[in-house]
Formats: C-alpha cells, structure tokens, sequence
C-alpha cells in the first residue's frame, strides 16, 4: 500500500476525542472540520511544562532517500501509549517546497503517519499563508514609505534587506529587480524572495509566547537604514500590528492525530539548513503542558536542527530534553560509506562499516551537550542481519543503547523497543542541556564554537562582504544574539560532496543576515540559498486529481 492508501485505510477518530485523551475541553477547541483544531495558547501551563519528560529526535546526516525522523517520531509516541505513557507528537508542518519539489510529505509515513495527511501538506490551517501576507506586508509598506512625499522616513532604497517570501521552489525569485513602472512604480532596486520557511517571520512565529510578544517581535525586525545612515525598524512604519493581525490565528498551534489516534500537535515550519529547523515554542510547551512524553523533532541532522533547537530554541524557551533519539538507517550509513544510490539496498557490511564515522560524529557533538543519547536503526526489508547486526554491535561498543524501529511497517508495535529505551534514558536524566557558546563570546567565536564542536571542523573563514556586514551588526548591538547557521544539510562541512565524517576543514561564511525580531544572527555559509530551486524532474509533475476528487502522486 502507498503512504496515502494507507492514510485512507484508516477511519480517523473525531478531533474532540483526541483532544480528551489530552484532558482540553471542547469549548477550547476551534474546529477546522472534524479532523483538525487550533488550541488557544492558555492551555500552557509553565508548572506542568517542568515536569516533562521532552524527547528531541533528530538524526545522522541526511541522503536523498530520507531517514525517517518524523516515521519514527509517530511510531515512537505510538508505542509509548501503547505503554499507558501519556505521550504527544509535536513537530512542524510541511512546506508546499519540499511537497512538489523532491522530498515529498512530512507527514511521517506507513504506518506511523500524522493525518489528515493530505490536508496537512497541503493548505492545512492557513498557517504558511498567514506568513507570508504579514511577511509581503511589510514589504508593500516599506515600498510605500520609500514613494511617500509627505511621510517618508527617508529610507535608502539601496540598504533595504527584507525580502519578500513565497511557499514554492522558485530559482527565478531568489534575485529580482523590484518597482519598475516609472515614477509611479517606486524606486527600481535589485532585491529577492525567501522561501517562507526561510523567512523571519516564520522564526518569530515559532519563538513567540503570546500575541503581544509576537507584535513585539515583527516591530524589531530590521529593514534597513535611512539616507544618514540610521537602522529602520519594522515599528518605524508602525507595521506590527498589522502584521500581528494576518497572524492572530496562525500562532495558535494545531491538534490532529496519528493513525493509531493519538495526539500530535503540528506548529510552525522552519527549515533547519537555512532556519531554526523546529516547531515553535508555544507548540512544545503546549504539549508538555498536557503530556507525560512530548516526541519533537529538529530538521536534517543533529549538525543542524539539534544544534539549533539547543542553542536557540531551548536557550530562548527555558526548556531541556531528557534524551535524543539519533534516527540511523544502513542504507544512509552504505551511502556514507562510498555505496551508490543505485545500489545502497544491496548487502555491503564494507561500506557499512566506512559509513559508520558519520555516526559517530553525529554522536559526538550530542554528547556536548550532555543529554542521554539512544540510537533508532529505522529498518528496511532490504537490511540484513549481518548489517544490523555490525551496527548493533558498533553502538554497544560506544555504549550508546540501540533499538530496531519498525514503525513504517508496524506502527507503534514496532516502536516498543525503541520506546523501552527512550523511557530508561529520560528517567536516568538529570541534568539541564549544556550550550555550544555562551552568549557573551562574539558571534565569530560563536562560529568557531559550532564548527569545532558540533561539526568537528577547525576555522571559520569570513568573506571581505561577511565581515563588513558583522561589523556593522555588532556596532549595532547584536552581537550578542545566537548564531543560526545556514549550511548544506549534505555534508558537516560546507560542500555538499564531503559525505561521511571529513577531517581537517574550515567553514566559509559567504554572507550574513539579521534576525533581529527573531533573536538570532544568520551567517550563511557556502553556496547556500534561503530559496531552493525544483530538481531536474519535480514531484509536481507525478500529482494529479481524478473527477471524484481522488488524488495520485502526492506521495
């Protein structure tokens, strides 16, 4: 059966009856059909939040095929309710990029999936669309401002860096020239598009607690500078009301269900190579406000999204995980280990066995932080005994616990062994998370902080244009915000062809933008670009709707 087959097998539960196995009272809920509901934010409560047991599940480096963080992170709550633990999935929503682009659904899959999936990767509450008009809108009012006679704040056209954004792969957006038209039309510059998931106003949404520290947030994003040479502020154009309106419903995250009927909590959707790569705060919290075990996820690898979700999210939340599941499978470990594409399901314990440096470094930067570290061997039919067995034994060696997941094919049964052990390291833990850098250090030592520790390189090489850009960031105060780092999700490294575990490299910062509003500094590294283009073949080309509405290829 296919992804979507599967989903359609199954007869989901009315929405208010999950939220009742979560104690919310259904005057709380509003309704987005009988399938989907938003939870107002009063539902967090900061008392019962210290008391969970917060499970991060990220992973090794990623290869096209996928490692299966969100299929394991369902079949992982699965499972801990088949145990009687009260458990809740919270992780992002989908971005369209991805859906028509290569990677497909974020959905989970098998029979470890989030539904209604189709809705979910698709429009699902208006929450990406939302973004994107308060994002546009701040961009017609600075268009606005830059053409007005009489209101003018005299801004330079010229250092205007906010972009506009759009929720699609589109390489023919990343660098546009803007306000053609004659005098009528504006200021003609050159300027762009983030994808939304790259979009600050994506990372403001996630790190928000309330609607006015969310207004509070959009009113400090950076825009520019006026003629003199003087910072202009979104609040300067008195854009943050506005904005915190387009975005009123949107902060408040959304409840849906497994396919197994429990609980998951889907907010927000920031891409963890070019943003912060976790759900947002007040989605977390909510669900360690209503849970025993909250299972969230971090993008890509543990490089990247785990890193982030420590250093920024859980700095800026107050909140620690009691474990991280690290999501390995044999066929990513081949692929690390010099096995082709064509060819990684075929038995090779050679290759497995020089793939597997890519683990162990995965493992080694967790371990900076402190935290109790359980690996998940997502399992396929093409894996044999002899390879599961050399990877067992690797773990063991390192004396890291290791569990077989099977969720794709057995839901939360296939899970058990898996949550077992998740639940022996979150009772073993006592210690809060230790940072990669303290605020205090400048942002370059910050860097070089993250490149050693985390992604076990030696120096951060700066541009002539990215330590212009840091100097003038810092002589404005924000040298003390948190680093995002915006890098190939490929490679620990910068180039996206140094697979495995590379020795002996230095991280090259092209360029930097501010996320003032946000709270954090993006140092962007290589060739990376916060708007993807589609592949040679995309994912929209296979995706087709029948007369009775039935659609084909999503997945």
């Amino acid at each position: 059966m296919t992804e979507i087959q599967i989903a359609q097998s199954v007869t989901p539960k009315h929405i208010k009856e999950i939220a009742a196995k979560l104690a919310i009272p259904e005057e709380k809920l509003e309704y987005y059909g009988n399938d989907k509901a938003k939870l107002p934010l009063d539902i967090i409560d900061n008392e019962k939040v210290k008391k969970n047991n917060l499970i991060l599940v990220t992973a090794i480096t990623p290869t096209p095929p996928g490692e299966g963080k969100t299929t394991t992170s369902i079949g992982l709550v699965d499972a801990l309710n088949i145990l009687e633990k009260n458990a809740v999935a919270v992780i992002r929503e989908p971005s369209l990029g991805p859906v028509f682009g290569i990677k497909g659904g974020a959905a989970g899959g098998g029979w470890s999936q989030v539904i209604p999936m189709v809705d979910i990767n698709l429009h699902f509450t208006g929450d990406f669309h939302a973004i994107e008009k308060a994002n546009n809108l701040l961009s017609a009012l600075i268009e606005n401002n830059i053409q007005s006679k009489s209101r003018s704040l005299g801004i330079d056209p010229r250092t205007v860096v906010w972009k506009r954004c759009m929720d699609m792969n589109d390489r023919g957006l990343r660098t546009i020239v803007a306000a053609l038209g004659g005098k009528a039309g504006g200021v003609p510059r050159e300027t762009g598009f983030n994808i939304t998931a790259a979009s600050e106003i994506m990372a403001i949404l996630c790190l928000a607690t309330d609607l006015e520290d969310l207004k509070e947030k959009c009113g400090t994003i950076y825009i520019g500078d006026t003629w003199q040479g003087k910072p202009v502020f979104a609040k300067d154009l008195n854009a943050e009301g506005a904005m915190a309106v387009l975005l009123k419903d949107a902060i408040k995250p959304n409840l849906v269900q497994t396919l197994e009927g429990n609980p998951a909590i889907i907010h927000g959707g920031p891409f963890a190579n070019i943003a912060q790569g976790t759900n947002s705060i007040v989605a977390t919290k909510m669900g360690m406000s209503l849970s025993d075990y909250t299972i969230t996820e971090a993008g890509f690898g543990s490089d990247l999204g785990a890193e982030k979700f420590m250093n920024i999210k859980c700095r800026a939340a107050g909140i620690s995980p009691k474990a991280v599941v690290v999501v390995a499978t044999i066929r990513a470990l081949k692929y690390h280990g010099g096995k082709s594409l064509k060819e990684i399901t075929q038995e090779d314990v050679e290759a497995l066995v020089k793939g597997l440096p890519n683990l162990d470094g995965h493992i080694a930067s967790l371990k900076s932080f402190g935290i109790p570290i359980v690996v998940s061997i997502n399992a396929f039919q093409t894996d044999t005994e002899a390879e599961i067995q050399v990877l067992k034994d690797h773990c063991q060696k390192l004396a890291i616990p290791v569990a077989l997941s099977y969720g794709w094919e057995k839901g939360g049964k296939g899970c058990l062994d898996l949550a077992e052990k998740v639940i022996s390291a979150a009772e073993s833990s006592t210690d809060q998370f230790m940072p990669t850098y303290n605020l205090g250090y400048n942002v370059h030592i910050k860097m070089e902080k993250i490149c050693q520790t985390i992604y076990g390189g030696e120096n951060v090489i700066l541009s002539d244009l990215a330590r212009s850009q840091l100097v003038k960031y810092e002589v404005m105060g924000f040298g003390n915000l948190p680093v995002c780092m915006a890098k190939t999700e490929k490679s620990f490294t910068d180039d996206q062809k140094r697979l495995g575990r590379p020795k002996n490299f230095d991280i090259h910062i092209r360029e930097f933008e501010i996320a003032a509003g946000a709270g954090f500094i993006v140092p962007i590294a290589g060739n990376m670009l916060r708007m993807p283009g589609l592949p040679a073949t995309p994912a929209a080309e296979k995706i087709t709707i029948d007369k009775n509405g039935i659609i084909e290829g999503l997945f």
